[in-house]
């Protein structure tokens, strides 16, 4: 057999730590619209509302009057509400996650987790897409099995940027005044580009996540480093990687061994069974070894498809 079911257990455990997991992101989204306070700031004879950022940056909303005296009110009020419910929401998922453990609900390797939620932590999770063997994962997580382990060895994990959206990645990285190579070093701070590689980043473990993108497009910036900071990553240009930049996208929730919880983006089942086909048949300089295991991934996903366990999008 290709994969094994999960428990009973697992699978009732995955689904209840799935739906808290979900309303958590759901109210941490929320929660972000109401970072920082505000304040009443006497200035003169007169008095305004002052809306605050958590970096000390500040912003005058208006002088007092009904309208900003509501502005005040509802802003303490709806941020008071949804602090409370991130607060018993947190606890919930920690529960979750240690349930996860004592169930074997997940097995991804923690480094990748860590990578993945220190992404979507910092609001870049959109701006990249798992593509490769990890993206089986996902996939056997939807369909509630278990991969057989030879088709999912690999110490490193593929992460596709998506060059279309250039423009609102550089936005909501100089909003974080950090570096790509900085936000992965949140998740495990031995993280260093690796030397000869800019566009991989390589931890104390060996363990490395590599950065792809397609070839230029239209004003696509050829090369292209994520931030201003001399150390950061270079995406590097990928065999098709136009293809997998223009597939349909297919996310779900995946948990590792130690029971944490994060939501892996990647390509559509059919897109992934179409790439690895082509990767095994047509790839030029692929080894023979690397073409065989292309086979295999394809073949597990598509017979997951066929046998109604996964969704073909």
């Amino acid at each position: 057999m290709d994969y094994l079911p999960l428990s009973d257990n697992a699978v009732r455990q995955l689904i209840d730590s799935t739906t808290i997991f979900d309303e958590f992101r759901r109210v941490q989204a929320q929660a972000r619209q109401y970072v920082g306070g505000m304040y009443w700031k006497t200035q003169g004879d007169f008095e305004y509302l002052v809306k605050t950022q958590p970096d000390n940056r500040q912003q005058r909303v208006g002088p007092r009057s009904a309208t900003t005296e509501k502005t005040y009110r509802e802003f303490t009020i709806r941020k008071h509400e949804l602090e409370s419910r991130l607060r018993s929401l947190r606890e919930a998922l920690t529960e979750a996650e240690r349930l996860n453990k004592a169930l074997k609900v997940g097995r991804v390797p923690g480094t990748v987790v860590a990578v993945l939620k220190a992404l979507e932590d910092a609001g870049l999770g959109q701006h990249f897409t798992v593509v490769g063997t990890h993206a089986l994962y996902a996939y056997e997580t939807a369909a509630g099995v278990r991969i057989v382990q030879g088709a999912l060895a690999t110490q490193d994990v593929d992460l596709l940027w998506d060059a279309r959206a250039r423009v609102r990645f550089v936005t909501d990285l100089e909003r974080l005044d950090t570096s790509i190579l900085g936000v992965l070093q949140q998740a495990d701070r031995s993280f260093e580009r690796k030397e000869g590689h800019h566009e991989t980043a390589i931890n104390a473990k060996g363990f490395e996540v590599d950065f792809l993108r397609r070839q230029p497009e239209g004003d696509d910036p050829h090369p292209f480093r994520f931030s201003d900071d001399e150390g950061d990553l270079w995406p590097v240009q990928a065999v098709r990687a136009s293809v997998l930049t223009n597939a349909p996208r297919f996310q779900h929730v995946v948990v590792s061994a130690t029971g944490r919880m994060t939501l892996m983006r990647t390509i559509a089942p059919v897109s992934f069974v179409e790439f690895k086909r082509w990767m095994a048949k047509k790839a030029p300089h692929r080894a023979e070894a690397k073409r065989r295991r292309d086979l295999l991934q394809a073949g597990i996903v598509q017979r997951l498809i066929d046998n109604g366990l996964l969704l073909a999008q």
